[in-house]
């Protein structure tokens, strides 16, 4: 049996009424990495179906540790509590639907190995899903590496290794295990990718719809603004604030001028917008030291190891 010490890949794999798909998936990983000491980790995502059934019968035959969540919480969840479990040098994620293909893991790591990569991601540069899908994970793609500066074709890929390190550091929730590599990036990590073969979904039905990309976005904005000011706030709501306060301020004296020279500004809207944008300054400025006493009584650490000697 193999120890913590000596595991060199752990499979990830978030499943969410999948239990047709998990017996042929890991029939195949255990066919692909037969000569590699492996075990795999599987998430049931409060499935509804058979599926923690078919993990606990997999767990007799394969070296597999099976988690189940009560409710459903999302691929940001299972991947977390993944992670958390993982004893790999590497730890490759699949989903559970067949459409990654296995057989890519160890390519994909010795590519890792070859470039000094620390996370490979997988590119499906052919695509067996419905235009439907197609399209909008497209349109998402190139926003988000517009945004953050990380240009992948495939962020949505459910298959990628990491190494252990960079799995570990890995704050996940809500949608985010569509950004672990922009994540890993902001963390020093080297990220890359490589074409994968992918497949036609054979059971079931994708749990993916148009909701959950606008969710996504959603995350966008989360993933930009923790990259920036996770660790300095008042930089963000501060700056926000003072130009908000400054602005009401120079409208301000400027009817004040006019009062003083005998005209009337008491009905003038631009004495309200002054006003306005003094106090929402001040309450920006104010959220901005809230979220420095935040830190300051809460601490995190403010960097990320990404390599050590012995």
């Amino acid at each position: 049996m193999n120890t913590s010490n000596d595991i060199l890949i752990t499979v990830v794999i978030p499943a969410y009424n999948e239990a047709d798909s998990l017996p042929e998936l890991l029939n195949e990983i255990s066919t692909t990495l037969e000569k590699k000491n492996w075990n795999s980790v599987i998430i049931d995502d409060g499935s509804s179906d058979n599926t923690w059934i078919t993990i606990t019968d997999l767990a007799e035959k394969y070296p597999v540790k099976g988690l189940r969540f009560g409710a459903n919480r999302g691929k940001a969840a299972a991947l977390a509590a993944g992670f958390d479990q993982a004893e790999g040098q590497f730890i490759a994620t699949l989903d559970a639907d067949l459409q990654d293909d296995p057989a890519e893991i160890l390519p994909m790591i010795q590519l890792m190995e070859k470039e000094g990569l620390d996370l490979i991601s997988g590119w499906k540069k052919v695509r067996h899903d419905p235009a439907g899908k197609r399209l909008p994970s497209k349109i998402f793609n190139s926003v988000v590496g517009l945004t953050t500066g990380i240009h992948l074709h495939d962020f949505n890929c459910g298959l990628k290794v990491y190494r252990s390190a960079v799995a570990k550091t890995l704050e996940l929730y809500g949608e985010m295990h569509r950004y672990t590599p922009v994540l890993a990036f902001r963390n020093g990590f080297k990220i890359g990718e490589k074409a994968v073969n992918h497949r036609a979904r054979k059971h079931g039905h994708s749990k993916y719809g148009l909701a959950r990309f606008f969710r996504g976005y959603t995350d966008l904005i989360t993933v930009l603004f923790l990259g920036r000011y996770s660790y300095r706030p008042l930089h963000f709501f501060g700056g926000i604030g003072t130009f908000l306060s400054f602005t009401g301020f120079v409208i301000n004296i400027y009817l004040s001028v006019l009062w003083l020279n005998g005209e009337s500004i008491g009905g003038r809207p631009l004495l309200l917008m002054g006003v306005f944008l003094m106090l929402a300054g001040f309450q920006f400025i104010s959220m901005g030291l809230l979220g420095e006493m935040i830190l300051r009584f809460n601490p995190r650490k403010p960097y990320t190891i990404t390599s050590q000697t012995k």
